[in-house]
């Protein structure tokens, strides 16, 4: 049976083949099996995998050519994938005919780094544990957007104030469960704020594996109605077409009526946009994801008590940032507040367009720029991406940057246990702490820089 592994075929073909009772003879061939032109049946087969093999080779130069990589980048394209990318039919490991032993280790067959990487690369978003050793400079190699899983495997015991701090790698991220990816730890019972079980959470707890959720050319989203084309996630893909065709939402984020472990979404998934190269450093062009509404709404179908509207005192989302835009366009550093709202944009502190409007969603992701536009006083709104990112960071609660230290840059150091920065290391070496921060240039920052937070608020 042929099999798949995301960019790469292996195939089996069984040719040990018998047929009881008398042959049934087919057109070429006679009674007794052999060919009317002489050729006897094993003759036959040898020519004929001679044929496919010459066929296959042409086929293989003929993907060298097109690019067979664009192939695979385009696995999901939006919607429903080829069925046996995940599933076996007769050699299934766990239930739905899965190919791995659960869910979250059959995403990751295609979305965690091949053995020999050694920097990002395209859709992957979790680093082989063979790659992995905390507190030895060892760090996870992804940069996407939303983070590395990697990091729920860097765990670290520092001492800061006369209290030693075990940090357990957990707390760096949601805790999804692939077995035969290492991902095993749980970081309490619930979702913090909510009520899903910590102990169900997986992949498809966010994603709709099958990516039925598509959007149509007036905006709405709906699981059925139009073939999906292509994907929605990126800023050059197709638009949908009215009455003719639908893309995918984005990052086949499910939507209403999504309903897993006894929690149900009611909100539609989030509009958002990114170039399709954003898996890379940052450590000379910024990233930029382009945010248009709904993260935060989305993101409280399972941290409800994380909101406002909670009746806790929780930090605001879904609002205008009003007063705070001026403070975040002037901030460029610690001590440096001679910023332009031109040029003021970081991917550390990112924010929402409040727009649905995917034309100016594609205008604004991008990759290859430093410096970019930050926000306007009537279009710009905090959500949880803001702080956090969505899969894993290297800090705890998978916060975009360090908070729980005095300085993310000291004396012109990114903090190390192998460096004169050791005080605010946290058990991290200098290299562990730049992957953090995905690359970034230490000059970026102050040579005593604070928390991020001050991109905002601007006490430093």
């Amino acid at each position: 049976m042929p099999t798949e592994r995301c960019g790469s075929f292996s195939a089996k073909f069984d040719h040990n083949s018998s047929v009881q009772g008398k042959p049934i003879a087919r057109w070429g061939h006679k009674a007794d099996g052999s060919l009317r032109d002489g050729r006897a049946a094993g003759e036959y087969m040898e020519d004929t995998m001679k044929g496919l093999k010459w066929s296959m080779a042409v086929m293989t130069a003929a993907l060298l050519v097109v690019g067979f990589g664009s192939m695979a980048f385009a696995f999901h394209s939006g919607g429903v994938a080829q069925c046996e990318g995940c599933h076996s039919m007769h050699s299934a490991q766990s239930g739905a005919l899965l190919t791995k032993s659960d869910i979250g280790s059959t995403c990751l067959n295609c979305h965690e780094n091949a053995e020999g990487d050694t920097e990002p690369t395209r859709y992957h978003i979790s680093t082989r544990t063979q790659d992995l050793d905390a507190g030895n400079g060892k760090a996870p190699i992804q940069r996407s957007p939303g983070g590395d899983f990697g990091w729920l495997k860097m765990s670290y015991t520092y001492v800061t104030h006369g209290d030693t701090i075990n940090e357990a790698g957990a707390s760096h991220g949601h805790n999804i469960l692939a077995a035969d990816n290492g991902y095993t730890e749980i970081d309490g019972a619930t979702a913090p704020g909510g009520t899903f079980p910590s102990a169900q959470l997986t992949c498809t707890s966010c994603h709709d594996m099958h990516g039925q959720y598509r959007r149509f050319a007036d905006g709405t989203i709906k699981t059925t109605g139009l073939p999906i084309a292509n994907s929605g996630s990126y800023n050059d893909s197709a638009d949908p077409i009215s009455g003719s065709t639908a893309v995918g939402v984005f990052r086949l984020l499910a939507g209403k009526g999504w309903t897993q472990d006894g929690i149900q979404f009611v909100v539609d998934p989030p509009a958002a946009v990114v170039n399709k190269n954003y898996n890379k450093s940052e450590d000379v062009l910024q990233v930029r994801d382009a945010y248009g509404k709904g993260m935060a709404e989305w993101c409280s179908t399972c941290h409800p008590d994380m909101h406002t509207n909670s009746g806790r005192l929780t930090h605001p989302v879904s609002q205008n940032l009003a007063s705070l835009t001026a403070t975040y366009n002037s901030y460029v550093k610690s001590g440096d507040m001679t910023g332009s709202q031109l040029t003021s944009f970081n991917s550390l502190v990112p924010y929402e367009e409040d727009t649905l409007n995917y034309a100016t969603l594609k205008s604004i992701a991008s990759n290859n720029a430093k410096q970019q536009p930050g926000p306007t006083v009537t279009t710009s709104d905090v959500m949880c991406l803001s702080c956090h990112r969505a899969h894993a960071s290297g800090w705890p609660d998978m916060l975009r940057f360090e908070y729980q230290s005095e300085f993310m840059v000291y004396n012109g150091l990114y903090p190390g246990i192998d460096n004169a920065a050791a005080g605010y290391a946290m058990g991290r070496t200098e290299a562990e702490t730049k992957a953090a921060y995905y690359d970034r240039p230490v000059s970026d920052f102050s040579i005593y820089q604070r928390v991020l937070c001050n991109k905002c608020h601007a006490k430093d």
